[in-house]
């Protein structure tokens, strides 16, 4: 593609080809299937939210978007031929608080390896809301994290004086240090679009706190009862990337073992 589109562009494209409403999630990742768009940001799926969002409470009935469900959407004139979108939710173009993906937890990551990450005492946790965004270090997050042994939990801990990466770092050095291999994380401090982390918000409701601890205990333990996943959390999962160290480790490992076979 000559040039990338605008947010709203791209938007528009996606939904007029689809034809029916999509959650802003898979509106962003099919924008990046498609080439939509070369510059993502740290934060697509929200960057897809802002701007729908926006439009709604900007133009109301004049916007071209329309919600049927929280975080879900569509063109308010369908393409000829498609079939009929939802009847919205809460009346023509409004939105509400439920559509905010972060009101409790920011961020989090499920299942990271240990072993993608070069381990020193700020340690790079590297991770990517979709394929192709920006990369965002979550060293510095705070909130709670799980180590685990294969799949089963051994270990729950919390971030609050001392961030994420050092915490983690530690228990590779504490009675922990042989005991897990993979972690997962639920972080509170908001993610910019820049990848950058921001500040700890003074309070929080409770009506948000508590479906956010509903969503943390499912997502993490998975329990067999529950019909569904953390849906609270869905929208801001972030996808691990290795350490570039790690990766250069590797290559100079290889090659070493290559030169030495001469």
């Amino acid at each position: 593609m000559g040039s990338e589109l605008t947010w709203r562009m791209a938007i528009d494209k996606v939904l007029a080809a689809s034809g029916t409403a999509l959650h802003y999630s898979e509106i962003a990742e099919r924008i990046i299937a498609e080439g939509y768009r070369a510059n993502l940001g740290a934060t697509p799926a929200a960057t897809v939210n802002g701007q729908i969002s926006t439009s709604l409470k900007r133009d109301g009935d004049a916007s071209p978007y329309l919600r049927v469900a929280p975080g879900v959407y569509g063109l308010r004139t369908a393409s000829s031929g498609s079939p009929a979108l939802p009847r919205p939710t809460s009346g023509g173009g409004s939105t509400d608080e439920n559509e905010e993906p972060y009101d409790i937890v920011s961020s989090f990551g499920m299942f990271w390896q240990r072993s993608a990450v070069e381990w020193i005492s700020t340690p790079r946790l590297l991770g990517m809301q979709q394929i192709g965004a920006t990369p965002v270090d979550f060293c510095g997050q705070l909130g709670i994290y799980l180590l685990y042994d294969g799949r089963e939990v051994v270990y729950v801990g919390r971030t609050t004086e001392r961030p994420l990466g050092r915490r983690l770092y530690e228990h590779t050095l504490d009675r922990m240090s042989v005991r897990w291999d993979r972690f997962s994380w639920f972080g509170l401090l908001p993610v910019s679009e820049t990848g950058e982390l921001g500040k700890l918000p003074a309070s929080f409701a409770a009506t948000k706190l508590i479906p956010a601890l509903e969503a943390i205990l499912i997502e993490a333990l998975e329990p067999r009862q529950n019909r569904k996943r953390g849906d609270d959390l869905a929208a801001v999962e972030y996808i691990q990337k290795s350490d570039p160290e790690i990766e250069k480790k590797r290559m100079k490992a290889t090659l070493d073992v290559a030169i030495s076979r001469l």
